[in-house]
């Protein structure tokens, strides 16, 4: 059974690095009330990890999709996991 709080794992690849993308993932966490962080990776892919109700999780990983005006997305791939209740805002890493 799917409870209403869940953790969500993206790693978005593409033109993610440069262009604003964690900054626009942080104002679209925050604006869904969603915790947990975004960082860019070493292969230039980004990796958000957020935590909330699982319809506003939803909703960033559709955004991410898309992502900001200068992003080009290749690929999002996402993983569902548990709520741990772990952070206590979103951050830029």
């Amino acid at each position: 059974m799917e409870t209403e709080w869940a953790r969500i794992r993206l790693i978005v690849a593409g033109r993610v690095q440069g262009v604003g993308f964690r900054f626009a993932a942080y104002d679209r966490a925050k604006e869904l009330g969603l915790t947990g962080w975004a960082r860019n990776l070493a292969n230039g892919n980004v990796e958000i990890v957020a935590e909330g109700k699982r319809e506003n999780l939803q909703i960033l990983a559709a955004w991410a999709h898309r992502g900001p005006a200068y992003a080009k997305i290749d690929k999002v791939t996402q993983e569902w996991l548990e709520f741990t209740g772990e952070f206590n805002g979103f951050n830029i890493r």
